[in-house]
């Protein structure tokens, strides 16, 4: 019996400190789990990024456009200025080989005549489909895009990349895919073509403003 007095007491004493040490043993677990693996608590989505690229109202650069054909040995390429104004659309002011200034927005695309009036172009040319999937993705519509493609995105929001898969048969008829690279702003944007063509648009030296100059001012009011 004295024996036994003595055991009794120990045996709920060493339930409570199982118990404590298996609680312990879970928190360790999981703060490790969070140290190793940070990504899964803070993965970077499509609305993050729709965010990000929307965070700057106006963004101010240059291009760098090359067209790969395949029946010619080297490509085609254009260089010039941009502006990109969110909720007004884009300028994509092409300098060379030729001069020609296309404004692009919501209402379509409208080019620049020699007496400073904006004219709209067809809406149904490749230029002008190009150029509005620019808008969209330079523009961080991510939303838009949707409608039309499934996207997939990897890595940070120092370092991304988006990849367009076209949804319709039309869009299927058209392209392969689109990928888009990026950090704070796109980088660069290549269109692959099902039938081998591609186009490859490079923005550098691109910097946010708070405002708009008169000259463009004027570009997205007229």
């Amino acid at each position: 019996m004295t024996r036994l007095s003595h055991l009794l007491p120990a045996r709920p004493l060493n339930l409570l400190l199982i118990c404590i040490a298996d609680r312990l043993a879970r928190r360790l677990l999981l703060s490790l789990a969070l140290a190793v693996f940070p990504w899964v608590a803070h993965a970077f989505t499509l609305d993050d990024l729709q965010q990000q690229l929307r965070a700057t109202p106006i963004v101010r650069g240059h291009f760098v456009q090359q067209k790969f054909l395949r029946s010619l040995p080297q490509p085609l390429t254009s260089r010039g200025d941009f502006t990109l104004a969110n909720g007004r659309g884009l300028l994509w002011l092409l300098r060379s080989p030729i001069a020609q200034d296309l404004r692009i927005s919501a209402d379509g695309i409208a080019r620049r005549g020699a007496d400073g009036a904006w004219q709209a172009l067809p809406q149904h040319t490749g230029a002008g489909r190009e150029n509005r999937l620019f808008l969209s993705v330079l523009a961080g519509d991510t939303s838009g895009l949707r409608e039309n493609f499934d996207l997939t995105l990897t890595g940070s929001a120092d370092a991304w990349q988006l990849m367009l898969l076209p949804r319709s048969v039309l869009l299927r008829q058209i392209f392969e895919n689109i990928q888009i690279n990026g950090g704070k702003l796109v980088d660069r944007i290549e269109l692959r073509e099902v039938q081998g063509d591609r186009s490859v648009l490079q923005m550098t030296d691109a910097v946010a403003a708070d405002a708009l100059t008169p000259e463009e001012q004027r570009a997205f009011a007229d």
